[in-house]
């Protein structure tokens, strides 16, 4: 799997232990930065994430803030993204099973190391189980159509309607 990978200036340590985590899991990582310790602003860093998580260039992002929370905003600005922040194996279960998350928000300064590898193991792993979650993310790619974003659905093809679909 093709991971992007980035934070801001809060996130810097953690991105660094992330990236080896990822190599030693055989994922192919794409370090976008920030690099440097001083402020950098996180919207800068997630919009670059986010677009190549939907444009296909990637097939995940995880992206790490202070909080999880600003760069979780960011990213769901971009048509196709479904980024949320995760911190504890529930979430980060819940995250694929029903959402097909594929942008992994994380808090450097909450997140402890030790948890770190498990989060990201489980969001690896842990398949999307379709059904009546499809129907969901197909209703939300349609709600980003109407409201003037292009759509997309989990595998990245375009929607070819924005009449919402029947719920049973």
């Amino acid at each position: 799997m093709r991971i992007a990978v980035g934070s801001d200036h809060r996130g810097v340590r953690m991105r660094g232990v992330l990236v080896e985590l990822l190599a030693q899991l055989g994922q192919e990582v794409v370090d976008v930065g920030t690099h440097a310790h001083g402020d950098c602003d996180y919207p800068d860093v997630a919009e670059i994430v986010a677009r190549k998580v939907a444009g296909g260039e990637v097939d995940r992002g995880i992206l790490i803030c202070g909080s999880g929370l600003g760069m979780c905003i960011v990213a769901n600005k971009v048509a196709g993204v479904r980024a949320a922040p995760c911190h504890d194996e529930l979430t980060a279960e819940l995250s694929r099973r029903h959402n097909d998350l594929n942008v992994l928000c994380l808090a450097g300064g909450i997140v402890a190391e030790n948890l770190l590898d498990r989060l990201v193991e489980i969001w690896l792993t842990t398949p999307f189980e379709g059904g009546r979650h499809a129907r969901r993310l197909q209703k939300i790619a349609q709600f980003e159509y109407r409201n003037g974003r292009p759509p997309a659905r989990s595998d990245g093809a375009v929607l070819e309607t924005d009449e919402p679909t029947a719920s049973p």
